[in-house]
């Protein structure tokens, strides 16, 4: 693992006890530029792990809690009359930031989610007609309960598919309880140091992105979300967005462990978080009992590996 991705995570690890692998596969998409979707319980350290990562990685950092009544306005910005100028002057919303947090994406209205969609998909927003491109780097990470329904808006298929994985913390160890109650003696955030720079971050997202991979690498990503949309096991098959995520996450992977090629144990690393909020099982999956992990292991099983 290369030296400032293993200490980001350690980093990192200092306030989120005992969830490393979480913490390394939303790194991993930071550097790979896509968006996270956190979807928990409240309470088990969703926001912490947000703003220890924009400090550790010297991001601005802006959190909104969103509610039925947020506005398109109130993430995308808005103009406004001045009476001295006799013009109209734009106020940036809350997005302009490097790291955006939507905390409970899903308690506001449709029409806030959907001003979501052009800012996560080409990085910059419109308003009265007018384009502008976001800072860089730009990161969404967006939380949900799905737990209570009550007041919720469900994610339509086309912000969903947005998010280029999706993860859920889950509970603490118990060891790891014992060390988060054991911090709480101080505030865990000020113990986040800065790692790295903005600059050298958009230089590993660069360094990613131009990470050479391998034909049969390409080749089996393919097959795999191709096998999702004809396998009786799902009812609705991953999307080229889909395969454009795995192949950018697995990338950003190798970086972080420190390799200049991409090997089907990087797939495997982040497969079922990228293609499980892409995917619907089938009646027969669900009657056998398979979750996505368990319908993917199936459809894989025909599917031959490449060597590296």
């Amino acid at each position: 693992m290369t030296s400032a991705a293993d200490t980001i995570i350690a980093e990192v690890g200092k306030v989120i006890k005992g969830k490393d692998e979480i913490i390394k596969k939303v790194l991993a998409t930071i550097i790979a530029g896509g968006h996270i979707l956190l979807e928990d319980i409240p309470g088990v350290g969703k926001t912490t792990m947000a703003t220890a990562f924009a400090k550790a990685m010297s991001m601005d950092y802006n959190r909104v809690q969103f509610t039925p009544d947020v506005l398109p306005s109130d993430i995308m910005g808005f103009s406004m009359y001045n009476a001295k100028t006799g013009d109209f002057e734009y106020r940036e919303g809350s997005a302009f930031c490097n790291l955006f947090l939507a905390d409970e994406i899903n308690r506001t209205s449709p029409k806030t989610q959907a001003a979501l969609l052009e800012m996560m998909e080409e990085k910059h927003v419109t308003v009265d007609a007018v384009t502008r491109d976001l800072p860089k780097p730009f990161t969404v990470i967006a939380t949900e309960n799905p737990i209570g329904s009550a007041g919720t808006q469900m994610l339509p298929e086309s912000q969903l598919d947005r998010f280029m994985i999706r993860l859920t913390m889950g509970y603490p160890s118990h060891e790891a309880a014992i060390a988060i109650l054991k911090g709480q003696e101080f505030n865990p955030i000020s113990s986040v140091g800065q790692v790295i720079s903005r600059e050298e971050l958009l230089e590993l997202q660069d360094k990613a992105n131009c990470l050479p991979v391998h034909d049969s690498i390409i080749e089996y990503i393919v097959d795999i979300v191709e096998a999702t949309r004809s396998s009786e096991y799902f009812s609705l098959g991953a999307s080229p967005r889909g395969a454009n995520a795995i192949l950018r996450l697995s990338r950003a992977v190798a970086v972080i462990e420190g390799r200049r090629y991409v090997t089907p144990g990087d797939i495997a690393f982040i497969l079922d978080d990228v293609l499980g909020h892409r995917v619907k099982l089938s009646t027969k999956a669900r009657a056998n009992g398979f979750g996505v992990p368990e319908a993917l292991t199936e459809i894989k099983k025909n599917i031959k590996v490449p060597r590296t």
